[in-house]
């Protein structure tokens, strides 16, 4: 098993079986907000490790199950964006990464193998901080949390689901109106940090720091309806101190 240490500006590879060592040091990009993934299924057959590049914008690579850690390894990196990455996220598989920079209105999603990029989605026109993106376990969809209270859901495998601007026809207005927009959205308080997540069936969750609990279920038509809410805590009650 592997650990890792996250810092500023390196990746720490541990191991802590038998003889606790050190495997291995990536350099990063400036990582204050300490961005690091790994592929989530342990039978997956790619074992990535994912975090910001070297330079501004990037995204580096690490396959830990061809690394060999006396080697010195040359970066495989994807340039994902013109500004700091601020949010990353790999699927089940480690065959999918999805992007967002500190600008915050798009997400992009490539594929780790050929690291071209499958898809560009749109969260929205105005700046914002995203704290979480989200695959479902089949990787049909992905989920996305920002600083605007919105939960956004998108179509992966069947992007015609993701709604268009109705003037994508006028190429003349540009990219931003050929953009994907989200296929269903749904709100918790604004400027409350969550985490968001799929469920089981065509669920979605979201928990956020004020202890509240939301589920919701979409359909493929854009639907979303709450099923359920609670919460689980009172911030800062002095009787729970």
């Amino acid at each position: 098993g592997q650990d890792f240490v996250v810092t500023r500006r390196q990746i720490h590879v541990m191991s802590f079986l038998n003889n606790p060592a050190k495997l291995f040091t990536c350099d990063t990009w400036d990582n204050p907000r300490g961005l690091c993934q790994v592929t989530p299924s342990a039978a997956a057959e790619r074992h990535l490790l994912v975090f910001p590049g070297q330079r501004c914008g990037g995204v580096q690579l690490v396959d830990l199950s061809a690394t060999v850690p006396s080697m010195s390894m040359s970066p495989v990196t994807i340039a994902a964006h013109q500004n700091d990455i601020a949010c990353i996220a790999l699927n089940q598989e480690g065959t999918m990464l999805a992007t967002a920079s500190q600008k915050g209105t798009l997400i992009r999603v490539f594929d780790t193998l050929k690291r071209n990029l499958v898809v560009e989605l749109r969260r929205g026109a105005d700046p914002a901080t995203l704290y979480c993106i989200n695959f479902s376990q089949d990787s049909e969809y992905i989920c996305a949390s920002s600083d605007k209270g919105t939960i956004h859901i998108f179509a992966l495998k069947n992007t015609k689901l993701n709604k268009r601007s109705t003037f994508q026809k006028m190429v003349f207005l540009g990219p931003y109106m050929e953009s994907q927009w989200a296929l269903a959205n749904f709100t918790v308080q604004a400027e409350c940090a969550c985490i968001c997540a799929f469920g089981t069936g065509s669920s979605v969750y979201a928990i956020c720091v004020d202890g509240s609990f939301h589920k919701y279920v979409f359909t493929k038509d854009g639907n979303c309806n709450r099923e359920a809410y609670d919460i689980f805590l009172d911030a800062c009650e002095d009787d729970d101190l």
